[in-house]
């Protein structure tokens, strides 16, 4: 992590948020936020894509054992197609900070853009690799999400959800030609508009 960061931003009563989920064709963006304690500093964070599975579940476990505060929100399937996956992502991490017991002081989130709120914020592009509260907001939202994913392989059998977690592999689109858009899938992601409209076309 930058020293800038370092020294700037790992006072109590800061925030770090993200989200996981803006690619896949199916279930929902899913966002957390976290307070981490400076007296108890976890080691190994960071971009959550960048860990592998076990080692995620484990650094999950520590922060929600060690952090000050953390939550975990989401904007749903319906919220996506409704108000577009951006604007849902946004949504989604405004509710995971909102949920924040005790509020931020301050809240850094990753990326670009910002929600609309009242909080002192800014936005930091590749915070989960920069800012350690960002990247165990990753880390949450990324083990939180894919649990679901398993999840839902169980309630909608064949489309390999547990695999591919929804984002839009060969195999997820050749399951979704022949099997159809399950209820969880986006339906205004163009892909899984192109199989309802040639079905309703057949």
């Amino acid at each position: 992590m930058d020293d800038l960061f370092r020294t700037a931003f790992d006072g109590p009563g800061l925030a770090g948020v993200d989200e996981v989920g803006r690619g896949p064709l199916a279930g929902d963006v899913v966002a957390a936020a976290v307070i981490l304690d400076p007296a108890r500093p976890i080691a190994g964070l960071r971009d959550s894509k960048k860990l592998s599975a076990p080692r995620r579940e484990q650094l999950a476990q520590q922060i929600r054992e060690q952090a000050l505060a953390w939550s975990v929100a989401r904007a749903t399937v319906a919220e996506i197609d409704r108000i577009n996956i951006l604007q849902a992502s946004l949504l989604a991490m405004h509710r995971a900070v909102q949920a924040l017991d005790p509020q931020p002081s301050y809240v850094l989130v990753d990326g670009n853009r910002l929600p609309r709120w009242s909080y002192a914020s800014e936005p930091v592009i590749k915070g989960d690799d920069r800012v350690p509260a960002i990247a165990a907001a990753s880390i949450l939202a990324k083990v939180q999400r894919d649990s679901e994913l398993v999840e839902l392989e169980q309630l909608y059998p064949g489309y390999g959800f547990a695999a591919h977690k929804g984002y839009p592999t060969a195999a997820h689109l050749q399951a979704l030609k022949i099997l159809g858009a399950s209820p969880v899938h986006r339906r205004s992601f163009a892909p899984v508009r192109a199989v309802l409209e040639g079905h309703e076309a057949g």
